[in-house]
């Protein structure tokens, strides 16, 4: 290799502070190195490619169900990114875990007006909401949910039943896998401020 080809200390140094001090490019995810045999990699990847694959975690009364998907980075290389979680709470059943909000939320239409439909708990597959200056509620809404600082998320919603006290659950329908992950990634937020034991560190 020629003198001159050579890297100077302090052009090492430059490089490796701008590696270091890169903004990242990942939104709400992380990526995983999967450290196992050649075979475990093969199996893990081949699934991925094919099929839905998840980590699962128990946390008390708790289940988290991460998503795992296999990314490709600028060099053809592969990554296993790790998706937020979706939350389930054990019971008689398993469900989906309920976060019941201090401040109900108005749904929004397509200009960002408030509906009388205020969201005072959500899951990721389901809202119950109470109906603002008694007004009628809708069999389907296409709205969107809003909570202040975070990305809004495009909601569709089919009336499933009226509660005692007169609120009204709708079974959610996500639009896209992006709508799905930032609903995710809300409900993971609030999830870390429900329980920051288990998000400590």
């Amino acid at each position: 290799m020629q003198p001159d080809a050579i890297l100077t200390q302090d052009e090492l140094e430059f490089i490796q502070t701008m590696h270091r001090t890169q903004p990242s490019v990942r939104d709400n995810t992380s990526n995983l190195v999967v450290n196992g045999g050649s075979q475990i990699k093969d199996l893990l990847t081949r699934l991925m490619a094919n099929e839905q694959v998840t980590i699962q975690a128990q946390f008390q009364n708790q289940q988290l169900s991460f998503p795992l998907q296999l990314v490709e980075d600028e060099f053809h290389a592969q990554h296993v990114k790790l998706g937020a979680p979706t939350i389930y709470e054990d019971g008689p059943m398993l469900r989906p875990w309920r976060l019941a909000l201090a401040h109900p939320v108005a749904l929004e239409d397509d200009r960002g007006r408030m509906t009388d439909l205020l969201v005072v708990e959500i899951s990721f597959n389901g809202l119950l909401v109470r109906m603002r200056n008694n007004t009628r509620a809708p069999k389907h809404f296409a709205l969107w949910f809003n909570p202040e600082g975070y990305a809004p998320v495009s909601l569709r919603g089919a009336q499933e039943r009226k509660t005692a006290d007169g609120l009204v659950a709708y079974r959610l329908t996500l639009c896209n896998p992006l709508e799905t992950e930032r609903l995710r990634y809300y409900m993971l937020q609030q999830h870390r401020l429900s329980h920051p034991e288990l998000h400590a560190g």
